[in-house]
């Protein structure tokens, strides 16, 4: 296979056991930034495949070089740039919700298009398209769930009830607890803000005495699940845990959910940090595999 995977400094890990997994080289991308903030690129080699593996968390710098590492690996002979992002950004502004605002997600997906010959991604969070390729068009795009990643975290003999804390997270929830026949639980949320919320979760007497797992498929300020453990904890629930794909929280932000009572904090290796666990890698070489995206 005429294959390489690329990463970045910041997450060669994930990147190494990606390409561990597809049974082909890795190499690290070299960037360098100029006092003005621009950056210099430099691709080590290339092949005929070339998968560029860097989550967009943090996304605007990350960007702009990832377009400028797949147009050096173009110039070095590839035939065909597969983007692998586990987090991909700019997904949740698919419409303009107030005049004038730009519909990031439109934006970004064809900029994504226009430099790349496929999108392999994890949970992203779409609300009003159903695919990913309506974000990202004229491309393969594939968009896999890490439920079954999730799923691998959680000790079942526990017999913990799985809790989504909003209606947008039925979907995990739903791929996990019922393969493991456990209970689950799911909230309604209103937001006033980025850091103010109002959930409650119906049938959450059923937690008392027992393990809540809160699952989610981001967790950025952490605000949600501040909410739903507070909950929780005064309907009597044993001990929570939260499972997230992404953890997008600082370090202040996972003290503080912790402070609420989160006993664990779990979520998938798409973004370095202290909450990382399951890795992704088998699920994204998998999907890259039987995609024929490393076909050239």
């Amino acid at each position: 296979m005429n294959a390489l995977v690329l990463g970045f400094a910041e997450s060669r890990s994930s990147a190494a056991a990606l390409a561990e997994q597809l049974a082909v080289p890795c190499d690290e991308v070299d960037v360098h930034r100029f006092p003005d903030r621009e950056s210099l690129i430099r691709v080590p080699r290339s092949a005929g495949t070339v998968i560029l593996h860097r989550s967009l968390d943090d996304p605007n710098a990350k960007l702009i070089e990832l377009i400028l590492a797949a147009s050096a690996a173009r110039d070095g002979g590839a035939q065909r740039v597969v983007l692998v992002a586990p987090y991909l950004a700019y997904m949740r502004q698919d419409i303009a919700f107030k005049p004038g605002e730009a519909v990031s997600q439109r934006v970004i997906g064809k900029l994504i298009a226009a430099h790349f010959d496929g999108i392999v991604t994890v949970d992203p969070h779409l609300h009003r398209v159903a695919t990913l390729a309506e974000a990202v068009p004229g491309i393969p795009a594939i968009a896999l769930s890490a439920a079954p990643v999730l799923a691998s975290a959680i000790e079942t003999e526990q017999n913990p009830v799985i809790v989504g804390p909003d209606s947008e997270s039925r979907q995990w929830i739903e791929s996990i607890a019922r393969p493991l026949g456990l209970d689950m639980l799911l909230g309604s949320k209103e937001r006033f803000g980025d850091r103010r919320v109002a959930l409650s979760i119906a049938g959450i007497e059923k937690t008392k005495g027992r393990t809540a797992i809160l699952v989610d498929d981001v967790i950025s300020s952490g605000e949600t699940l501040i909410a739903a453990a507070c909950a929780l904890r005064e309907a009597g629930a044993r001990r929570i845990e939260a499972l997230a794909t992404h953890c997008l929280a600082s370090a202040e932000d996972i003290a503080r959910m912790k402070a609420s009572g989160i006993a664990r904090i779990v979520s998938t290796d798409s973004i370095p940090g202290p909450t990382c666990g399951p890795t992704l890698a088998p699920l994204l070489a998998d999907a890259l595999k039987s995609s024929g995206l490393l076909q050239t």
